[in-house]
């Protein structure tokens, strides 16, 4: 796996395509960004995740921006079939996450496999990195940035 983030980092810049035209992170300087990687579309603990920051969107205040390896043409499925209301980003060749540190070996059902780690990202309005959190569990995932966000929002500072 490549270099993990921290917090204080600037975060890495990419162009991606997405079901809402090309995204990059330039594109949202001035707002709070929540990006996350996640394994893949249509999956339980994908799906999960995507419909628990669909219905927190609103209280996480920031641009949400979910990325995996799939086509436009899975996530536009994805989307369609569960409602979500924010982009999904291909990151067909992991290049963008292996900037960020979450593509790599990892064990799922026991096994070794090569793959995307499910981790989120905290970017400040400057394109820093507020929160890097790897590892992360599917379920509870939005209250658990909701909280960081209003935390970082009150203090100014970066978290771990």
């Amino acid at each position: 796996m490549n270099t993990k983030l921290q917090a204080g980092d600037q975060a890495p810049e990419f162009s991606l395509a997405s079901t809402d035209g090309v995204q990059t992170l330039a594109r949202h300087r001035g707002n709070w960004v929540v990006l996350y990687f996640y394994p893949k579309d249509s999956t339980p603990g994908c799906t999960t995740q995507a419909c628990d920051l669909r219905d927190n969107l609103a209280s996480l205040d920031a641009v949400v921006l979910g990325v995996s390896p799939d086509s436009i043409a899975s996530h536009e499925s994805f989307i369609a079939e569960h409602g979500l209301n924010f982009p999904l980003l291909a990151d067909e060749d992991h290049v963008v996450a292996g900037q960020y540190g979450v593509w790599g070996p990892k064990k799922v059902f026991g096994k070794d496999v090569v793959g995307i780690t499910r981790s989120s990202f905290i970017i400040d309005p400057q394109g820093k990195v507020a929160a890097a959190l790897y590892g992360v569990d599917a379920k509870g995932h939005a209250g658990r940035v909701a909280e960081l966000l209003a935390g970082l929002r009150e203090s100014g500072t970066a978290a771990a």
